[in-house]
């Protein structure tokens, strides 16, 4: 064989072997989630040095009622990962909306037992089992992928505005907590992103996104 054909033989093979290892070294980066709501800054000791990493708020566990009476918490959604949301049932605009959102999240999704939904309500005072149970139908929520929560109201504003993050209304007395996010939380119970419920565009990134984390969990066992 001439050495010009050799050459040309050999670049043919190294070709897809570059192409495999910029895919995996680039690729990966590219696709690494963030983790939102940092709690602290931790100095921890490597090799005799000091390194300093930020330590994520992983949220806290919480037992609310959904809209068939059943108990949930944080156990019910731990094999897998969640979008949440928050909302109230007499909400005029923004809610349907965002719920909309919510039922082309779970659609996308009916078929994979680890992506659940939980919608919890600011207005748990109005927003009783009965109300969320007819509220829910309007959405097609289907029982044990969609919950819709409500409960003691002081334990929905600490989750709020303690656990999510949410800013506080102004006034002494917690009121209602205003917010068009949806949050992806991993396995982990840590949020992997914050999207605006609201643009079907940040809504298709959500959705993509919990692929990206499912395919970690699938290929990082």
């Amino acid at each position: 064989m001439r050495p010009k054909h050799v050459l040309l033989l050999g670049l043919m093979l190294l070709v897809p072997v570059l192409a495999f290892v910029f895919l995996y070294t680039f690729g990966t980066n590219r696709y690494a989630l963030p983790t939102f709501l940092p709690d602290h800054v931790d100095s921890t000791l490597v090799e005799g040095k000091w390194r300093r990493d930020t330590v994520f708020h992983q949220l806290g566990d919480f037992t609310l009622s959904s809209q068939s009476g059943r108990l949930v918490s944080q156990k019910d959604l731990s094999n897998g990962v969640y979008v949440a949301n928050f909302f109230f049932a007499t909400c005029p605009g923004a809610c349907p909306r965002m719920n909309s959102q919510m039922a082309r999240v779970q659609e996308k999704f009916r078929n994979e037992p680890r992506v659940k939904l939980v919608s919890y309500t600011v207005d748990p005072e109005h927003d009783s089992v009965a109300v969320l149970g007819r509220y829910a139908e309007q959405y097609g929520a289907i029982a044990g992928k969609w919950f819709f929560l409500t409960g003691d109201k002081t334990a929905l504003y600490r989750l709020a505005t303690e656990e999510f993050k949410l800013p506080a209304p102004s006034g002494a007395a917690p009121g209602i907590v205003h917010s068009q996010n949806l949050y992806l939380v991993d396995r982990d119970k840590r949020v992997r992103g914050i999207y605006d419920g609201m643009k079907p565009k940040d809504v298709d990134r959500l959705m993509t996104e919990i692929n990206v984390l499912l395919y970690t969990y699938d290929h990082n066992q």
